[in-house]
């Protein structure tokens, strides 16, 4: 069998396990392992890899599908709701549920990665659109307007061609690039006529020819893990509409944007994207539940096992001390661990037990990039 055969064969089956819950020889936790949940809406590839990795760390990890959850809004806590976790990582494709199910958790005093309030932002372009103002990053130039006339009069404010998008959702739909007032009109007015309020907030934004490219920079904790080159000759640049990845150099400019626009929006994790234009890079969007599958296939970081380390450090750093947590030092408080205890949670598998990937799966295997429709 060749090695392409053999990473395809052994991603399959850290899939399978994903789903089925930890394998028998998975070394149980340690004193200070937090209990991991992952919010997702169905498993993609990347949370497949996510659960694998925590595992490989010996972590209790349990995928929590957000079609099986009933919030108890008046449970005292969230193992009194039924959620027995010490961190949630947020990986879920339906923005609502997240939200709702994020902030019942921040309740609960269980941390989340990311917070309730940097998901919200990210889950609305004006509201990004905002941060990243108030934060003076730059960005293209976007209006906001109520009706279609007053819609109409802000194509013409940043010229045209102008670009009209959703205040909510991804993968690049429902885009549009008009290239005059009559047809800023057709488009709008077909807009309003989908029915819900969120397509009657006109979001607006100037258009920048961009050298057939953008850039995702991936963001986790501090660090840009990596970035890549999404390139297609088609205006909108999204790896869901068969844009190619390729790699791209982490330069100073990169990094310094990306991590200002994380700290703009409070994510700790985000797929940031750039695009460059004449007077230097500006930022466009900031995904916090961000794909990485074409991604990884231009890096050989482990961007998996790097998003599992951020989860248990922020476990370890936020947990709030509560006498309903499991690990429970005087007082019913939850213990502690000490500098050294928690340098060895947070720090990752050694290079020869992860080779590269999870399970042994090399990060730049191709992988199925079949992927359902996001829930708005």
């Amino acid at each position: 069998m060749n090695e392409k055969a053999e990473g395809g064969r052994q991603m399959a089956e850290n899939g399978r396990q994903a789903e089925r819950g930890a394998s028998a020889d998975c070394p149980p936790p340690s004193a200070f392992s937090p209990r991991l949940g992952v919010l997702v809406s169905h498993l993609r590839p990347e949370e497949k890899l996510i659960l694998a990795a925590a595992r490989a760390r010996g972590l209790a990890v349990t995928p929590l599908f957000d079609r099986e959850l009933v919030l108890d809004l008046a449970a005292p806590s969230a193992a009194a709701a039924g959620l027995d976790v010490d961190v949630v990582l947020d990986r879920g494709v339906a923005h609502s549920r997240s939200n709702y199910t994020l902030k019942a958790l921040e309740r609960w005093g269980i941390p989340t990665l990311n917070p309730a309030a940097a998901t919200a932002i990210c889950d609305d372009k004006a509201e990004t659109s905002l941060a990243l103002e108030v934060a003076g990053i730059p960005t293209p130039r976007t209006l906001l307007a109520y009706s279609i006339e007053a819609a109409v009069k802000a194509c013409a404010a940043v010229g045209y061609p102008a670009v009209l998008k959703p205040v909510t959702g991804s993968w690049g739909r429902l885009l549009a690039k008009v290239n005059g007032p009559e047809q800023a009109r057709a488009v709008l007015t077909q807009k309003e006529r989908l029915g819900s309020f969120h397509h009657t907030i006109f979001y607006v934004q100037e258009y920048i020819a961009k050298p057939d490219r953008d850039i995702r920079a991936y963001v986790v904790g501090d660090r840009v893990l990596a970035a890549s080159y999404r390139t297609s000759a088609h205006w909108i640049t999204n790896a869901a509409r068969g844009a190619k990845s390729l790699p791209c150099p982490i330069t100073p400019e990169i990094e310094a944007l990306a991590l200002r626009a994380c700290r703009a929006v409070g994510a700790r994790l985000a797929g940031v994207d750039l695009i460059e234009t004449g007077d230097g890079l500006q930022i466009v969007e900031v995904n916090t539940g961000g794909e990485f599958r074409g991604l990884m296939t231009t890096t050989d970081v482990d961007i998996a096992a790097e998003i599992v380390t951020e989860a248990v450090r922020t476990a370890l750093t936020l947990t709030p001390p509560t006498p309903l947590s499991r690990a429970t030092g005087e007082g019913g408080a939850l213990a502690r661990p000490s500098p050294a205890q928690r340098e060895a949670s947070t720090s990752p598998p050694s290079p020869a037990k992860r080779e590269r990937g999870v399970g042994g799966v090399r990060v730049d295997t191709p992988i199925d990039s079949g992927t359902k429709q996001r829930i708005i």
